[in-house]
């Protein structure tokens, strides 16, 4: 299992972070797509870093293009000497629509011929062959020399999709290299509903499972002290609140018997009632979605509940942690 970490938020702070990372112990890093772009701190840490696997998690597909997706991908792949790791998530249609002002339809189909389009504009490029992908959302029939960047001399970067529904992950499983699970999942959401359902597609793709990674951002509780210990668990409620107030995350809850909670939730955020909202996850749900545990137990704690069933577990943690303590962490993996 490789063990991965994330950038941050702030861009001005990259290079420190991405340095930091390497030197703890983390495999890799993802930089997510909030309120600053996830590509540029990438750049800063592929020059700054040597190993570390350097990963968008997630950058928003629909906001974008396969051309434009398919150059920034290939560039940070060479600029990183073929570290870069693509992940893709849809986001959900109110902010396609309003915040991009883009098109939103059918996602899952949308996203998986937006990734064979990548792959064919990948293919021009390495192989020479003549790009004429035409599909039912995307069309990409022209690549003149004077924007063919030509063969990466590192390959293509790996693809990985965001999914928590059925049909994304599917979709995953068939045309992706790795799947980018979402933090509001549990461990038994992944067991009975996500890998049966990344299954069904690499069966359909004529894939084996050894083809794909899954990445798990998995949510921990710990800290130094029980101070430390309170704070991290007051900043994971809160978190968990916020996605449980998404009715596209219902399907976790309800597994669980929890469902009933997501329109309470909902409502809450509308009101911006959110120290209300993280006193609605009780310490069963805490336990159920984290893994909660003193310093010394978490390495134990992920491997034993998620050893086997994902490949690379990121750790999220909305809260801060001494970088040399956390690298004691880090070594009960290896």
């Amino acid at each position: 299992m490789d063990v991965d970490g994330g950038l941050g938020f702030d861009p001005s702070g990259v290079i420190e972070s991405a340095v930091l990372a390497e030197r703890v112990g983390y495999d890799g890093i993802w930089s997510a797509e909030t309120s600053h772009d996830p590509f540029l701190p990438l750049a800063l840490a592929a020059e700054h870093t040597e190993r570390l696997k350097l990963g968008t998690g997630i950058a928003v597909a629909f906001a974008r293009n396969p051309m434009n997706l398919a150059v920034t991908a290939n560039d940070l792949h060479a600029l990183s000497h073929g570290r870069f790791m693509l992940g893709l998530g849809s986001q959900i249609k109110p902010h396609i629509e309003k915040r991009f002002s883009m098109p939103w339809s059918h996602p899952a189909p949308r996203i998986r011929e937006l990734i064979l389009a990548i792959r064919a504009i990948w293919a021009s490029w390495s192989d020479g062959s003549r790009l004429a992908f035409r599909g039912e959302f995307y069309r990409h029939t022209l690549m003149t020399p004077m924007f063919d960047p030509g063969p990466n001399p590192y390959g293509n970067p790996d693809i990985f999709l965001a999914a928590v529904g059925e049909k994304m992950t599917e979709v995953a499983g068939e045309v992706a290299d790795g799947m980018l699970a979402h933090g509001f999942t549990t461990e038994r959401y992944l067991r009975e509903v996500t890998v049966p359902a990344l299954e069904r597609g690499l069966s359909a793709g004529g894939r084996a499972r050894s083809e794909i990674q899954i990445s798990y951002p998995g949510m921990v509780v710990t800290g130094a002290d029980e101070a430390g210990f309170a704070k991290a668990a007051k900043a994971v409620k809160a978190q968990l609140a916020f996605y449980g107030s998404t009715p596209a995350y219902r399907p976790v809850l309800d597994l669980h018997g929890w469902g009933d909670l997501q329109p309470e939730l909902n409502t809450l955020s509308k009101r911006g009632a959110w120290d209300q909202m993280a006193d609605l996850i009780d310490d069963e749900m805490l336990n159920t979605f984290a893994v909660v545990g003193e310093l010394d137990d978490i390495a134990g704690q992920v491997l034993g509940r998620f050893g086997g069933l994902v490949d690379r577990f990121n750790f999220y943690a909305p809260y801060a942690m001494d970088p040399e303590r956390w690298a004691e962490v880090l070594a009960g993996f290896k």
